[in-house]
């Protein structure tokens, strides 16, 4: 059985993408390969032009680092952390200043109506 068969997924730079459905559908298998934690047993996943199958585990390593976030079912917060800590996490691995880390979690915490924590 296939999870996913003739699946083809476009996902533009700054989209916001929930996937919803029954228990079974391929959910958690489209997000690990569209994540870089998984590769295809068949067909082909790129981002920014740039084949997954290609790239070494330190580019998609990078990769998952720069360019993909991923917010997970149980949310996977660090907990000694605050929410806001949470959200500037992985700026501070991406060496984003202190101040412009804490204007953007603050910016996408409004966006989801969590401006107030």
């Amino acid at each position: 059985m296939k999870a996913l068969d003739g699946v083809t997924l476009d996902i533009a730079a700054g989209d916001f993408v929930v996937l919803a459905g029954p228990s079974g559908s391929g959910k958690t298998t489209l997000v690990n390969l569209i994540g870089a934690l998984d590769k295809p047993t068949d067909g082909e996943v790129s981002i920014d032009g740039r084949s997954l199958a290609t790239l070494s585990a330190q580019a998609l390593a990078d990769l998952r680092r720069d360019r993909i976030g991923f917010v997970f079912q149980a949310y996977n917060l660090v907990p000694v952390l605050t929410v806001l800590e949470n959200v500037e996490y992985v700026m501070l691995l991406q060496g984003v200043a202190a101040d412009e880390r804490r204007r953007r979690a603050m910016a996408v915490l409004s966006e989801v109506g969590l401006g107030e924590l």
